[in-house]
């Protein structure tokens, strides 16, 4: 870390030390908002839905939650399933979808909840970029991957995430100016 008092004496007088300070601080906020992430589209996969096969284009304007493991007997899945259990009437209500990928083998899914299953499991796990117990990742009703985690997420930080989406699609909706822009 970088001190403003490294850089000039404490001779220079507090105003020269705290307008150093201020452009170290704005250096690394620069940095961290340059390394922030971009708006990401998620991977489209297929499942078999009521009328024949479907994809995740299907599904815009709908969050959709999935979870992929290597299959539905692992410990991880079962864990993830059961936290999404108190979310799920709440959202689903509201258009959500719970979609659930496996890498190795499938299985009957031991849970209430209503999976859709993915067709081609390997395949949405390495686009999804799976590699540990449990990959878990919330797209939003635009079709972008609004988180992405190999961890088991708690029913209030999905909430969260879905809840800010709604909020978050909705305002941008209304800043969006229309036709063409005026000067």
């Amino acid at each position: 870390m970088i001190k403003a008092d490294s850089i000039f004496s404490r001779r220079t007088g507090p105003w020269l030390r705290g307008a150093a300070f201020g452009l170290v601080a704005a250096a690394c906020i620069g940095d961290a908002l340059a390394a922030s992430p971009v708006v990401r589209p998620a991977p489209d996969f297929s499942y078999t839905g009521a009328g024949g096969r479907k994809t995740l284009r299907n599904l815009r304007n709908q969050p959709v939650v999935i979870v992929i493991a290597a299959s539905p007997d692992t410990r991880a899945f079962r864990k993830q399933a059961k936290a999404l259990a108190p979310i799920y009437q709440e959202f689903a209500s509201r258009g959500t979808v719970f979609v659930a990928a496996f890498s190795e083998k499938d299985g009957q899914i031991p849970s209430n909840i209503p999976f859709v299953v993915a067709a081609n499991g390997p395949a949405v796990a390495n686009a999804y970029g799976h590699r540990e117990d449990i990959t878990v990742a919330i797209i939003g009703r635009d079709g972008n991957l609004d988180l992405i985690t190999d961890k088991v997420l708690p029913a209030f930080r999905i909430r969260e995430v879905i809840q800010n989406s709604y909020v978050v699609q909705q305002a941008a909706r209304k800043e969006i100016p229309k036709g063409p822009p005026q000067e």
